[in-house]
């Protein structure tokens, strides 16, 4: 994938994969969702994207004279799972993927809020699999960035499309209540025993070395966490006071959302016996 690539347009990024780019860019989307569409006559479309009109016949025209067997969802953000009941009417098929899930949170998001709407056909667990002509799409249960997040390998060009657990641009959005930053970490170190030779992101480019990518991001969280262990050893802080100081960098407006991502920390570090809660302060325990 080209930085400037069209929107609406469908990309070859494989013998068995294209992409079509939704035109809702974001500072948390980067150019857009990513839907995909894996096979060739008989095919399957992985995060169908967002309640786009314009979005949802730009995939339907990808796959004009095909069969739609699958609608996948990797999980049910809104700019991820929407699109699916507008294309399932249309084309047909079946959606299969995570769980449903709905969470009603109005604190700082750092991201989409979720479907409500979603109501899959098939739920897949853990190694199930969903299978057309030439291709196998296996789940991979990623919890962490949210609760029901899944992987989906495409076995026969050893592939991962990894929704949003890993992206090709940032780091992951970890947002309690939902977001678990325990959940992640072990979901990161799941892929690091897995032998895939690509990611496909639903946000970003493709990933080439997507191993190297995940220990970076595994050291990343763990030098957050030693950050702010630091900044509690001097004494109690909020989380205000800590993310003020820990991303003084970033534009201000995303310091509500970043506070999320130090919540999540701090919760993982409670559970560990690591710090405690003092009402809107945390001291080292």
């Amino acid at each position: 994938m080209v930085k400037d690539a069209p929107y609406g347009a469908a990309e070859r990024l494989s013998p068995l994969v294209r992409r079509v780019l939704a035109r809702n860019p974001s500072p948390f989307t980067f150019l857009g969702t990513g839907t995909y569409i894996v096979g060739n006559g008989r095919v399957a479309i992985i995060d169908p994207g967002p309640a786009d009109p314009a979005h949802i016949e730009a995939v339907a025209r990808a796959v004009e004279g095909e069969t739609v067997t699958h609608h996948v969802v990797t999980h049910t953000h809104l700019d991820h799972s929407p699109a699916a009941g507008p294309l399932k009417a249309r084309l047909g098929g079946q959606i299969a993927g995570c769980a449903p899930f709905s969470l009603n949170d109005d604190g700082p998001r750092a991201d989409a809020g979720f479907d409500p709407d979603y109501a899959p056909d098939i739920v897949l667990a853990d190694g199930e699999a969903i299978t057309g002509p030439g291709w196998t799409l296996r789940a991979v249960h990623t919890p962490g960035h949210t609760s029901n997040h899944l992987c989906f390998a495409l076995e026969e060009e050893g592939v991962l499309f990894s929704g949003d657990h890993v992206m090709g641009w940032s780091t992951t959005v970890v947002a309690p209540p939902d977001g678990d930053m325990a959940a992640y970490m072990a979901s990161l170190a799941k892929l690091l025993e897995r032998d895939d030779r690509r990611y496909f992101p639903t946000h970003g480019a493709p990933i080439g070395e997507p191993q190297r990518l995940v220990r970076h991001l595994m050291a990343h969280r763990r030098q957050r966490e030693t950050q702010i262990l630091n900044h509690l050893a001097e004494g109690p802080r909020t989380i205000p006071a800590m993310v003020e100081q820990m991303y003084a960098s970033i534009d201000r407006q995303l310091w509500p959302a970043a506070g999320r991502s130090v919540l999540a920390h701090l919760i993982d570090l409670e559970q560990k016996g690591a710090v405690r809660r003092d009402g809107d302060s945390w001291a080292r325990t």
